[in-house]
């Protein structure tokens, strides 16, 4: 998979792109927590220099999403109950205020929103759990783009890539996605009939729902490493 092909606009440069595919894979659940980012290995798929790669692993880990150690190298991040928490503060701060300002999303945004809840809704059908949780963070994303800031965008994607490692880092997917299809509709429908502040209410409880689930799997898994 080479990357390193110049930017036609000439405003991304390679270690930018290098950054979005590995945040984009840990968002969609192809790199777990504690999967080692061996510098040879990924540098070599990536088709980059092994500096490029580096500081794309250094851009990465001011996100949040690599830890790195001089001994050990670099591996995607696992997150603690006090990261998990704050996660979710975050999200409904941002989320909430996406919620009551549909009243000016265009029919794009709609649009978006609702392929994103039609995606997770057949991922669940099919019991593809992966692609299931990956429609939601992109559902949550489209809903976020209402506010229409760029900035935001940008930092509730890497919050996005986040809250994938943490639920895979405490929760078996498929016990954790199994349901949430449904919740994910309901949430769409009242923000389309325009009913903001039930919609607000309903998205505070299914983000209160699932903190509790992802704190109690992490809870259970630290009791079981003990």
């Amino acid at each position: 998979m080479a990357i390193d092909e110049p930017d036609p606009g000439g405003s991304v440069s390679t270690t930018d792109r290098v950054v979005d595919v590995l945040r984009t894979r840990m968002l969609e659940g192809a790199l777990p927590p504690g999967a080692a980012l061996r510098e040879v290995s990924v540098a070599a798929e990536l088709e980059v220099s092994r500096n490029t790669l580096r500081e794309a692993l250094r851009l990465l880990a001011s996100e949040g999403l690599v830890a790195q150690s001089p001994n050990r190298g670099a591996a995607v991040k696992s997150f603690s109950a006090s990261e998990v928490r704050d996660i979710y503060r975050t999200r409904r701060v941002l989320e909430t205020q996406a919620a009551t300002e549909t009243a000016v999303a265009t029919d794009e945004q709609f649009s978006a929103m609702e392929s994103a809840v039609v995606a997770k809704e057949r991922a669940e059908q099919a019991r593809r759990w992966r692609e299931t949780g990956t429609a939601s963070l992109r559902f949550h994303q489209s809903l976020i783009a209402v506010l229409g800031s760029d900035r935001i965008n940008e930092f509730f994607r890497t919050l996005m890539a986040q809250q994938r490692l943490a639920w895979a880092a405490s929760c078996d997917e498929e016990q954790f996605q199994r349901g949430w299809a449904a919740r994910d509709r309901e949430l769409y429908e009242l923000l389309r009939r325009g009913r903001r502040t039930q919609s607000v209410g309903v998205l505070l409880v299914y983000l209160e729902d699932s903190e509790r689930q992802v704190l109690d799997a992490l809870r259970e898994k630290t009791a079981h490493e003990r």
